[in-house]
């Protein structure tokens, strides 16, 4: 078939570390974070309710999965922090909600 199989051996096999499905859950914290971030705003909160409370443990979640493969070398720290961060803020102000809104 060919006449150099040596040079079809050759090639690289193994998959590229920045192409792994590790690299997802940063930006994937990420963009539920910026979502998260949004509800704190008053008049955007009563808009993304419904979508507030799973972007904050999602965010919450995908970040600290980033940041763990991140750590192992695969992917970026900081996406996974600041995703990690704007669903820390957004978990903390949907509680601080709840609690003003309960009182």
């Amino acid at each position: 078939m060919f006449k150099n199989e040596a040079w079809v051996m050759s090639w690289r096999s193994a998959a590229d570390p920045a192409d792994s499905p590790a690299v997802l859950p940063a930006p994937t914290a990420l963009f539920f974070g910026a979502v998260a971030a949004l509800g704190v705003s008053v008049p955007v909160f009563f808009l993304l309710t419904p979508f507030d409370a799973p972007a904050d443990g999602l965010a919450l979640a995908f970040g600290a999965a980033g940041i763990h493969y991140a750590r192992h070398g695969v992917g970026r720290l900081w996406v996974a922090a600041a995703g990690t961060a704007l669903g820390f803020v957004g978990f903390s102000a949907f509680v601080g909600f709840l609690v003003l809104f309960a009182a």
